[in-house]
């Protein structure tokens, strides 16, 4: 993976070799901007050529979504990163505070009373749990800019045709017999159904599109439907149904909703005007179409490779070889709760004024050298601030004066 190059004006300047990185920063003739991503700034002006093509490449996810930067003329991947959400987070910690209200107000105590429901909501609202997934990505887009001279985005808008999923008739021969048959609906069933034989429960063999009621007996086409058997159990099932072969689960399976691409799906709109908004060239694509891009490409399924393979201008050779993505977790900047409580709702403690003291805050990547004592030497971790001059890190208290600030806070955990 490249590193990030900053002019004098901190201006995006074409990525370089980490070699290259090592050798300006041995000389002197830059400085490490950012960690995370790796970020050099040059200390002198440089007349910088004509910025290649580069291009975001986006593929959103209900948990994990891939990031991608490709270098369109040479196919090169630059840049690759996977996001790690914390909607479920948000959703439990929303549920939370919802039963401490209900409980405060039925045992009445200090609590306002419930507001009447004639609140209205925007075009485009989005449930909290939902609006941090959006939220999340616009956020690594504007910061991916700022380092890397992008030029255009490309987003997996359609995680699924669920027209054609619903009826594969419902559009022409050329629809169904072009590059894309068939990987929408083998595309869907294989994330409903976790990548495993439906019967046996094995991974990674050979898995086949089965029908749950045979053709032969009535059964339809419609995803409803279709399961994955291994090629053992398809055989043994022969005529059977899905019941009758001893798994009547399989079937109510096959009908229970995909909670994971319904959030993809909900959010794909407001992602997708919030992308256009940014005046970029914006390419679309479906998820049967980078399923098919990195099959041609005979490329592992990884959320960044996925990425990688969004869009119809993904290359004919997508150089990706010795690529070790970044791996950002979602981890929110506190809590906005100006009162805690304990577990029947009574409060135990009040929330500060303040978010940092003497210019650290809890969060912030440290390296502490300590010259002597119990913990001498060097020790690298995330610090927990108390307002005095004694914090946490690493489980012991370090005191400020040997702390040197490696990494802000900024919401995200890097691995």
């Amino acid at each position: 993976m490249q590193v990030f190059v900053l002019d004098t004006e901190r201006k995006p300047l074409t990525p370089c070799h980490p070699a290259v990185a090592r050798t300006l920063l041995a000389r002197g003739q830059a400085a490490v901007f950012k960690r995370y991503p790796f970020t050099i700034i040059l200390k002198r002006a440089v007349a910088e050529p004509q910025a290649e093509g580069f291009r975001l490449k986006i593929d959103p996810g209900s948990k994990t979504t891939g990031l991608a930067i490709v270098n369109d003329r040479t196919g090169a991947v630059v840049f690759a990163a996977e996001l790690t959400h914390r909607g479920e987070q948000i959703k439990a910690s929303l549920a939370d505070r919802r039963a401490i209200r209900r409980s405060r107000r039925q045992r009445k105590t200090r609590y306002r009373q419930p507001r009447f429901l004639n609140r209205t909501r925007p075009a485009g609202w989005l449930p909290p749990s939902l609006d941090s997934r959006v939220a999340n990505i616009l956020t690594w887009v504007n910061r991916l800019r700022r380092l890397c001279p992008i030029g255009a985005l490309s987003q997996e808008l359609v995680r699924f045709d669920t027209q054609l999923l619903q009826n594969p008739e419902v559009s022409g021969v050329h629809y169904q017999q072009g590059d894309l048959a068939g990987y929408e609906v083998r595309e869907y069933v294989l994330e409903k159904f976790h990548r495993h034989c439906a019967y046996c429960g094995q991974g990674d063999v050979p898995l086949e599109l089965e029908h749950i009621i045979p053709n032969s007996r009535g059964g339809s086409d419609r995803v409803s439907n279709l399961t994955l058997a291994c090629r053992p159990c398809n055989q043994r099932k022969g005529d059977q149904t899905a019941a009758e072969f001893g798994h009547p689960e399989v079937h109510a399976h096959a009908k229970a909703p995909l909670k994971d691409a319904a959030a993809v799906n909900t959010t794909r709109w407001g992602l997708y005007r919030h992308l256009e908004a940014l005046g970029l060239p914006l390419e679309v694509g479906t998820g049967g179409r980078t399923k098919f891009n990195r099959m041609r490409l005979g490329l592992p399924k990884t959320h960044w490779l996925d990425a990688a393979c969004v869009g119809a201008s993904t290359p004919e050779r997508l150089r990706a070889d010795g690529i070790h993505p970044l791996y950002m977790i979602a981890t929110g900047h506190g809590t906005r709760q100006m009162c805690g409580t304990d577990r029947y709702g009574f409060p135990i403690r009040h929330k500060p004024r303040a978010k940092s003291f003497l210019g650290f805050q809890t969060g912030d990547l440290m390296r502490a050298v300590i010259p002597k004592g119990k913990y001498a030497g060097t020790h690298l971790g995330r610090i927990a601030i108390r307002f005095r001059p004694s914090f946490k890190l690493n489980g012991f208290d370090v005191h400020p004066k040997y702390l040197t600030v490696l990494h802000r806070s900024d919401g995200y955990a890097y691995v």
